[in-house]
Order: structure tokens, then C-alpha cells, then sequence
């Protein structure tokens, strides 16, 4: 790759951020709030990919992080939306520099979160969903523990899980018996995280999300701007 391959590491403000992000109270006053880091990981084939799906369709003040990668770009793919395509050196480069908040290196190909867009994200009150596995969810937690809210996705049960690999027709036996013993280790850190849903039905799932979401965005801590309301407010 060249390397005038994307670099994400700035910290410039991203487009479509609202100069005031807040929630609203029956006074109608916003009180700037600073945005969270939602966390959701999962075995795969549980659900979380349908279910960040749904959030993101729904939700507009919910944006995706986008992971830097340092493989070449397939078919369909776009700069900056489906991954951020950077120079092998160009990454290392901004390993060193603290420029991500997790990366790892998967089949001899390297894998990131930017930490700039994400902070300018949370700064201007957007909240920022990661699809990451449990390593990923440990240097996220490591990094920003206290913008993050982790969630852990289980299914009802190791026969559906599998039921579930072999409805979507995309993996040959093999890879779903690796998936599933994958799959014991994965859901072994279910305890790291601050919230576990059992994916037994999809949009009663989708409904503890959303609960989980809102409740997060409520926290005393997170309202930047709740001091100026009171004291306006006495």
C-alpha cells in the first residue's frame, strides 16, 4: 500500500458533529453531556453485529468507530468507512506514537481503533459503538475506562449458537467447529463486562441495549454541563 493510505490519527473535530449535544428535561434546556464509549462484544454468531446494526439505523447521535487495518482493501471496500487502509509503516509509526487505543496484529495484518476520532467524538457529546472482541474490549478498558460501558452478548445456548452459524451458510463445517470451541474461551470474560445479555430473541435484546444506552448516557458524570444548569437553576 502507499502511504498515502488513509491516517486517522488526527484529532480534528468529524463531520457532522452538533456544536451542543445534550439530553433534554422537561424545561427544554440542553445540558452538554460528554459521549461514552458503548462496548459490545460477542461469540461469533450470538448477535451483536445485528444488534449494533439496529442501534446505528436508529439512533442518530450513535456513531461506529472505525478500525484502522494495514491488509489491502477487498472489493466493495471504502477508505474511512468500511476501515481506515494505512501503510504497514505508517501504523507502527503511530503505535509508537500512542495513536490507538488497542491494535493487534492478525494474520501478519494489524488491526486498530485511531484515538483521535474517538475523542472528538466524545468531546462533542456523540456516543461511539465498537464491535470488538474481549482483548479488544480489555485495551479499550484499559485506555478510557471511564467514558466506556461494556457489554457482553451471550446466546440462550451452545445448540442454538451453533444453529445459528450454520442458518447464515456462509462457513464450512470446520470453521464453525472452530468457531464454537472459539467460542467457549470467548464468552470465559463475560465477567469483565458491565452488562450481559442473553440474546434468546432478537429485539427484546435490542430493547435491554437501548435501556442500557440511555441509562449510560444519564450518568451524573457524564453531564458536563449539569453544574452550569444548577446553578442557573437556584
Amino acid at each position: 500500500m502507499s502511504n498515502n493510505s488513509s491516517n486517522p490519527s488526527g484529532s480534528s473535530m468529524p463531520v457532522g458533529i452538533s456544536e451542543e449535544s445534550g439530553p433534554r428535561f422537561e424545561t427544554g434546556a440542553a445540558i452538554r453531556r460528554r459521549g461514552m464509549m458503548l462496548v459490545v462484544s460477542s461469540p461469533s454468531g450470538a448477535g451483536k453485529t445485528t444488534l449494533s446494526k439496529r442501534l446505528l439505523g436508529t439512533d442518530g447521535n450513535l456513531v461506529m468507530s472505525v478500525s484502522a487495518t494495514t491488509r489491502p482493501p477487498r472489493a466493495g471496500e471504502v477508505d474511512g468507512e468500511d476501515y481506515h487502509f494505512m501503510a504497514r509503516e505508517t501504523f507502527r509509526a503511530d503505535i509508537d506514537k500512542g495513536a490507538f487505543l488497542e491494535h493487534a496484529e492478525v494474520h501478519d495484518n494489524f488491526y486498530g481503533t485511531p484515538r483521535g476520532p474517538v475523542e472528538a467524538w466524545l468531546e462533542h457529546g456523540r456516543d461511539v459503538l465498537f464491535d470488538v472482541d474481549w482483548q479488544g474490549a480489555q485495551q479499550l478498558r484499559q485506555a478510557m475506562r471511564d467514558d466506556m460501558a461494556s457489554v457482553f452478548v451471550l446466546p440462550p445456548s451452545m445448540a442454538a449458537l451453533e444453529a445459528r452459524l450454520r442458518k447464515r451458510g456462509k462457513d464450512s463445517d470446520a470453521v464453525i467447529e472452530r468457531r464454537l470451541a472459539n467460542a467457549v474461551g470467548e464468552i470465559s470474560h463475560w465477567a469483565e463486562y458491565d452488562y450481559v445479555i442473553v440474546n434468546d430473541d432478537i429485539d427484546a435484546s435490542e430493547a435491554k441495549l437501548r435501556a442500557i444506552m440511555q441509562a449510560e448516557r444519564l450518568r451524573r458524570a457524564r453531564l458536563t454541563g449539569l453544574s452550569d444548569f444548577i446553578r442557573e437553576l437556584i
